[in-house]
């Protein structure tokens, strides 16, 4: 059984960071594609960033690409790095993994595209 799970979640104030962390159990996520993907109250979940299985190749929406950092280790945990954030950044943040390996953008940040999810994380920016 496949499970992601989240953390580093919490309140921070706007220009303040966070780092989130996703630890997968389970079958080998040697190849897995990792993502990270939020949701706002009232909003559709929306993709944040991704990595691929050897952590060479990344994607970031543009509105946080300067300011978050995906990265994932050996043991392919993934990390979201979240700078400078801002009151728009509130959300509950879900990491996923994907099967394949394939890494195009059109498909990593699409939420269909991905295999298993995490509970999600609330992050909470104040201004």
């Amino acid at each position: 059984q496949v499970q992601l799970v989240e953390s580093g979640g919490g309140l921070v104030q706007a220009g303040g960071s966070l780092r989130l962390s996703c630890v997968p159990s389970g079958p080998t996520f040697g190849t897995y594609t990792m993502g990270w993907f939020r949701q706002a109250p009232g909003k559709e979940r929306e993709f944040v960033s991704a990595i691929n299985w050897s952590g060479a190749t990344t994607y970031s929406a543009d509105s946080v690409k300067d300011r978050f950092t995906i990265s994932r280790d050996s043991a392919n945990k993934s990390y979201l790095q979240m700078n400078n954030l801002r009151p728009e950044d509130t959300a509950i943040y879900y990491c996923a993994a994907r099967v394949s390996p394939s890494f195009t953008p059109a498909r990593v940040k699409s939420t269909s595209e991905y295999d298993y999810w995490g509970q999600g994380t609330q992050v909470t920016v104040s201004s």
